[in-house]
């Protein structure tokens, strides 16, 4: 890996400052990254060596965590998000995009945000942090995967109610879900024949009509026609039957139809270290797979797994790419 990875600082309110230093004692110069903000919002404590350019990252890392200044107008109370902190939190976010779309970073780690601060202290217009890196990269449609080593999956619909699942799931969506998860699986996971299994909607996936038809209107058809492409794929499947140990044995990534079929099962199987990826982008983007946990931020008890695996993911990720 030529450049190192940016870390985006988050909401310095939350556990973000504190895993970010954690992870760079954990991870030293095995994998250079860099931290994005505030060096006063990190805790008293952490080896800092400022860095005025990613290049200088390589080397800083030996000695402390390098960090890309970034002041933002008011100190970090843990906790306790500051209104005046908001649009410095977006910025970073920016700035983090524009460095690895320029090649200067590898990759970006987005440490957690929150999305009503955002709201509430700069008038953050998108849903959230995916929404916002897709509209900085001028992407129309992304995915967001969570993987760990036991599984990957991905959900079509995500942050709507149950009862707007039906309403959202398109054919065009599920198709473009599916075409966009088996691409960054050959370019980003180095998988050469991506198999993927396509979870139902309904109970035992509508069990031919009886439970619902949208398997049989809509799921289909697309998987057929995705077939007719030369995709693999093994569906529609009834989703209480797809993550017991065997069932993920026979497939890459498991494409869900909402948020709670697809996370339950990850966060079930490996709590601490999922990851969220987002694919369709031009860059990397990982995230470390839980959000700016205000109740124990700055108590010394936030797990640094999730984040440090994020690094990792992103810089095998980079490999990939690079041998493709």
């Amino acid at each position: 890996m030529t450049a190192p990875i940016a870390l985006s600082c988050g909401e310095p309110a939350g556990v973000g400052p504190e895993i970010a230093t954690t992870a760079w004692r954990h991870l030293g110069d095995s994998l250079p990254f860099f931290f994005i903000g505030d060096p006063r919002h990190l805790p008293d404590g952490t080896p800092v060596v400022e860095i005025t350019a990613p290049s200088e990252a390589v080397a800083a890392c030996r000695d402390g965590l390098p960090v890309l200044r970034h002041d933002f107008p008011a100190p970090a109370r843990a906790g306790q998000p500051d209104p005046a902190n908001a649009q410095g939190v977006i910025d970073v976010i920016a700035r983090g995009v524009d460095l690895v779309q320029s090649g200067a970073a590898a990759a970006l780690c987005t440490l957690p945000i929150h999305k009503k601060a955002l709201k509430d202290g700069a008038n953050f217009a998108y849903p959230g942090h995916t929404e916002y890196l897709a509209a900085l990269a001028s992407v129309e449609r992304v995915v967001m995967m969570l993987a760990c080593d036991a599984l990957r999956v991905v959900p079509t619909t995500i942050h709507i109610a149950i009862s707007e699942v039906p309403k959202q799931l398109t054919a065009d969506l599920l198709a473009d879900t599916i075409r966009i998860t088996d691409s960054a699986l050959r370019r980003d996971f180095g998988i050469a024949a991506p198999r993927l299994a396509v979870a139902g909607l309904n109970p035992h996936a509508g069990e031919g009509g009886a439970m619902g038809r949208k398997e049989i209107d809509l799921i289909i058809p697309v998987l057929d026609r995705l077939r007719s492409e030369g995709l693999s794929l093994d569906g529609p499947k009834s989703a209480d039957t797809m993550f017991h140990p065997a069932a993920r044995a026979q497939y890459d990534a498991a494409i869900c139809m909402y948020h709670d079929q697809a996370l339950i099962p990850i966060k079930t199987i490996d709590f601490a270290s999922g990851v969220n990826v987002t694919l369709g982008l031009p860059f990397i983007r990982t995230s470390p797979d839980h959000g700016t946990a205000f109740d124990i931020a700055g108590k010394g008890l936030a797990d640094p797994t999730s984040t440090i695996e994020a690094l990792k993911m992103a810089a095998g990720m980079v490999a990939n790419r690079a041998a493709s």
